[in-house]
């Protein structure tokens, strides 16, 4: 499993539904994010495609705010690239990973739809696993799965269970780190930011433990 970059001009047609977009972010809320996680993936999305006449275009669709809204939004995925302060990550899916797309575009496109609003306090507790098997701190640590409003991993996670690529699992218990290291994707991972520097630390381009544990493990059951 190794790290690659690639220009999104060269990625852009090689890229299919499902495929995750990772986000290591520099905000002040991705600063929370790092720590409470203990990772650099502070926010994912996921690849839709849709047709405009002749052209195809990649349209990403996360729970963010966009254009001042701040729930699950789709966008055009160049556009979200070129606005973006920090490392953005291409993590392409199986090619043989069971995947319906029609459900898949069906539920996300739902969520947009119906404008879900961010649960800031679900991603929030999701973070906490490692405290969720304290007796008397669940109830502050681990959420009961809820759809009402939706975060950026929680959203992610729900559509690849849609599409059937994942077991049913606990959606809402999900971060964005433990999503990168599902085993769902092809061995390698790209970053997509022709603009990062040389300087940049090894920590913000390496997604610790890639591709590398089941859907189903111990933070996500349900």
């Amino acid at each position: 499993m190794a790290l690659q970059r690639i220009s999104y001009q060269d990625a852009r047609p090689q890229m299919k539904p499902g495929d995750v977009i990772a986000f290591a972010g520099r905000s002040s809320l991705s600063k929370i994010i790092r720590m409470v996680t203990m990772s650099n993936i502070t926010h994912v999305g996921t690849i839709l495609k849709s047709q405009v006449g002749p052209m195809e275009l990649n349209q990403i669709v996360e729970s963010t705010e966009v254009n001042g809204f701040c729930g699950v939004n789709i966008s055009r995925f160049s556009d979200r690239l070129d606005a973006y302060d920090g490392e953005v990550f291409w993590l392409p899916v199986r090619k043989d990973l069971p995947f319906d797309a029609d459900k898949f575009f069906t539920f996300l496109f739902d969520k947009a739809e119906k404008k879900h609003k961010w649960d800031a306090l679900q991603a929030l507790k999701s973070g906490f696993d490692f405290l969720d098997d304290i007796p008397g701190f669940d109830i502050f640590t681990k959420n009961k799965e809820d759809m009402s409003k939706i975060y950026c991993s929680e959203l992610v996670a729900a559509g690849f269970e849609a599409a059937g690529s994942i077991p049913n699992i606990n959606c809402s218990e999900v971060t964005p780190i433990e999503l990168c290291r599902w085993n769902i994707f092809e061995d390698n991972y790209y970053v997509l930011n022709e603009s990062v520097a040389d300087g940049t630390p090894d920590e913000d381009l390496t997604i610790s433990r890639f591709n590398s544990a089941a859907p189903d493990a111990w933070g996500c059951k349900l």
